[in-house]
């Protein structure tokens, strides 16, 4: 996916285009992740998802981010494209001051969903992460078949037999 050749570089690093979204029914409830993973000088086209039985959607948001980065070969810059601010925010601002307090809120309550920001924060500091946030359900297309993708694995999650 990621060829030195390509002429889509920032600075020596492959640009690409990664598309996330999480979905949730109830919250908690069975939920899914996706990711879309574009290449846009080569036109490679990457789609992932899974999900769990009992989850919360915003952990389903911070794994199509997680699963989408990981899926990286090498580091990159990254243009992130999700309609969720939890994800966004907390990538842009609320996880230095996060850091900085030992992983406490500005109210000195645990970070909510801390493994997966750690995991993320490791991941993101691998790459350039350009942010964008994109209107949900607004017929852009990556975010409706990321959408697409998430509520499928939701759904397969919840039909799943419990063990």
């Amino acid at each position: 996916m990621n060829d030195p050749k390509d002429s889509g570089v920032d600075g020596g690093r492959p640009v690409v285009e990664l598309y996330t979204d999480g979905a949730c029914s109830g919250n908690p409830g069975p939920g899914g992740w996706a990711y879309i993973l574009k290449h846009p000088s080569s036109g490679s086209v990457r789609e992932s998802s899974g999900g769990e039985p009992a989850t919360t959607n915003n952990r389903m948001e911070l794994m199509g981010v997680i699963e989408g980065l990981s899926a990286l070969s090498r580091p990159s810059t990254v243009d992130l494209f999700s309609d969720s601010k939890y994800v966004l925010d907390g990538l842009k601002s609320w996880i230095k001051g996060w850091k900085r307090n030992g992983w406490k809120t500005a109210s000195k309550q645990p970070v909510k969903n801390q493994e997966l920001w750690q995991r993320l924060d490791a991941l993101a500091t691998q790459h350039e992460v350009r942010f964008h946030w994109v209107r949900g359900h607004a017929g852009h297309a990556e975010n409706e078949r990321a959408d697409e993708l998430a509520v499928a694995a939701r759904d397969a999650a919840a039909a799943a037999p419990r063990r």
